[in-house]
């Protein structure tokens, strides 16, 4: 095989083999966790800019390209994130108490 018949073959098997295991976790998760596929999407982003960038300085010449710089951008968006939903969490269970509840019928 080619570089490039390997790289087709390869990728193309990693891909549908992450396919079979995220898209039962996914459908899983969406009928009441959103908010989880959304930081996986995020987080993943989020990995994808940050080695763009550390490789962006390397060859711009504008920067060096430093493997704890994507690991504090990382935990950066992690923390900042848990923040989020430790307030979002406050905010709903607020929520829940306060709002009046339906009788049933």
């Amino acid at each position: 095989f080619s570089d490039k018949e390997l790289h087709f073959l390869v990728i193309g098997i990693i891909g549908m083999a992450l396919i079979l295991v995220i898209y039962p976790l996914f459908k899983m998760l969406s009928e009441n966790h959103v908010l989880i596929i959304a930081f996986i999407y995020v987080f993943t982003l989020i990995i994808v800019l940050t080695f763009a960038i550390e490789i962006g300085q390397k060859y711009s010449g504008t920067g060096t390209m430093d493997f704890d710089d994507i690991v504090f951008g990382l935990v950066g968006f992690m923390v900042l994130f848990l923040i989020f939903a430790a307030v979002r969490a406050v905010v709903l269970a607020i929520y829940h108490l306060i709002k009046p509840k339906k009788k049933k019928r």
